[in-house]
C-alpha cells in the first residue's frame, strides 16, 4: 500500500495558500530526496491548446520549479508534440502556445524544452516487449533527462476515461510516432442520422481522412485514430468506436509508462491538480464547465496510487448542476468518470498493477 499526500483548496491566510501548499506536500512526499544537484530534472505538464483555458496555472508550474532548483537540480517544463493540427503539433507552435498561456520568465524560472523536437522525430525506442507493443518512442528529453516529475491536470478524457498521471506521463512523453502507435487500434465512423455535414471533422482531420459529399465520410484506410473528429463534432455525430480498442489503448499507455519507469525507478515523482475537472482533456481548443468543485492537490511517488486515488476523489465528490455530466450522475459515489464518456477507465489501473508500476491500494495521507 503506497502513500497518497493531500491537501484542499481551502484558505484563510499566506501559510494556506496553493504555493505554500505545494511545497509542504512536496516535503510529505519525500520529493526533494528524487533530485540531486545537477541533475537534469524534466517536469512533465501541459501548457493548454490555444482557445482553452482550464490548463493548470503557470504559477502552479513555478512554484514546482522553485523546490526542485533548491535541491540544486536544474528543472526544465517540457511536454511532446501532439499528433491533430492545432497550435501544439511542432515545436515553434507548441513553444509559441506555452508562451501565450504564461509559461514564460519571470513566471516559471525555467527553460521549456519540447521533448520529441521540432517536428515530433526526436526520439528514442526502448524495448518493453509487453502484450502490445515490442518497443515504446518517447521523446529524447523524457530519455536524457536523470529525474522526473510528472504535474499533471486531473480531468476527463474520451478515450482513457479520466486523464491522470498515466496519461499525463504516457500519452504525454509518447513521440508523434509513439502517439500514433498509442492510437491506430481506435477507428471512429459516422452517424449518419446525425450528421448535419458541416466539414469540421474533416477541417481538423490531421490525416486528411474525413471527406463531406452532403455527409462526412471517414476513410479507414487513412484514419490514425486520434479522436479528433469525435472531440470537435458538435452534433455527436462521430461514433469513436467499440470499447475494446479504447481499452488496447489504454494498455499502450501504460506500457509506454512502464518504458519511461522501467529506466528511471526512484527517480520520478507524481503531483496531480484535481481542479477545474471539465468533461474533456486540455488539447480541444475549448474549455467545458467544470463537472465538480475543485477538490484539492495529491502527490505520491506511487503512479498507479495516484491515479486511483485521483479517480475515488473525484467520483466521491457531488457534481455541479448544468454540466455535462446531467442530472443522474450528480449523487457523491457516482461514477462521473464513466457517465461523462462512456469508457470504462478502470482498464489502465488493473493493467499498470498488473505490470508492477504501483498498487491501487492507497493510504489517503491529508496534510
Amino acid at each position: 500500500m503506497s502513500d497518497v499526500y493531500f491537501v484542499d483548496l481551502r484558505a484563510d491566510r499566506e501559510s494556506k495558500n496553493v504555493p505554500n501548499k505545494i511545497a509542504k506536500l512536496f516535503k510529505a512526499a519525500g520529493f526533494a530526496e528524487t533530485f540531486k544537484k545537477g541533475e537534469l530534472v524534466a517536469i512533465k505538464s501541459h501548457f493548454g491548446e490555444p482557445g482553452s483555458h482550464t490548463f493548470l496555472r503557470p504559477q502552479f508550474c513555478a512554484k514546482v520549479v522553485d523546490l526542485v532548483a533548491k535541491t540544486g537540480a536544474k528543472p526544465f517544463l517540457t511536454d511532446s508534440n501532439t499528433l491533430y493540427r492545432g497550435g501544439r503539433s511542432n515545436a515553434v507552435d507548441h513553444l509559441t502556445s506555452a508562451s501565450r498561456h504564461g509559461f514564460i520568465p519571470p513566471v516559471v524560472n525555467a527553460p521549456m524544452v519540447i521533448a520529441d523536437g521540432l517536428t515530433g522525430k526526436d526520439q528514442v525506442e526502448i524495448e518493453v516487449n509487453l502484450k502490445n507493443c515490442k518497443k515504446v518512442m518517447v521523446g529524447s528529453a523524457a530519455h536524457y533527462a536523470d529525474s522526473i516529475i510528472c504535474v499533471s491536470h486531473v480531468k476527463g478524457h474520451m478515450m482513457t476515461g479520466f486523464g491522470g498521471a498515466m496519461k499525463n506521463l504516457g500519452m504525454g512523453f509518447g513521440s508523434r510516432a509513439g502517439k500514433l502507435d498509442m492510437h491506430h487500434d481506435v477507428g471512429p465512423s459516422v452517424k449518419e442520422e446525425e450528421c448535419v455535414g458541416c466539414g469540421l471533422c474533416a477541417k481538423n482531420c490531421p490525416a486528411d481522412a474525413i471527406v463531406v459529399r452532403g455527409k462526412a465520410r471517414i476513410d479507414q484506410g487513412k484514419c490514425i485514430g486520434c479522436g479528433e473528429c469525435v472531440v470537435t463534432c458538435y452534433h455527436d455525430a462521430i461514433d469513436p468506436g467499440p470499447e475494446s480498442s479504447y481499452s488496447t489503448a489504454q494498455e499502450k499507455i501504460v506500457e509506454y509508462c512502464y518504458g519511461i519507469i522501467k529506466e528511471k525507478r526512484g527517480k520520478l515523482a507524481y503531483l496531480s491538480f484535481i481542479v477545474d475537472f471539465t468533461p474533456l482533456c486540455d488539447c480541444p481548443s475549448w474549455s467545458d464547465h467544470p463537472v465538480i468543485p475543485d477538490v484539492g492537490i495529491i502527490a505520491s511517488k506511487d503512479i498507479v496510487s495516484i491515479d486511483q486515488a485521483s479517480a475515488d476523489l473525484v467520483n466521491a465528490q457531488i457534481g455541479l448542476e448544468g454540466t455535462k455530466l446531467g442530472r443522474k450522475h450528480l449523487a457523491a459515489g457516482t461514477d462521473k468518470l464513466r457517465a461523462l464518456n462512456d469508457v470504462d477507465w478502470t482498464v489502465q489501473l488493473r493493467y499498470a498493477e498488473e505490470l508492477g508500476l504501483g498498487s491501487r491500494d492507497y493510504r489517503l495521507v491529508r496534510i
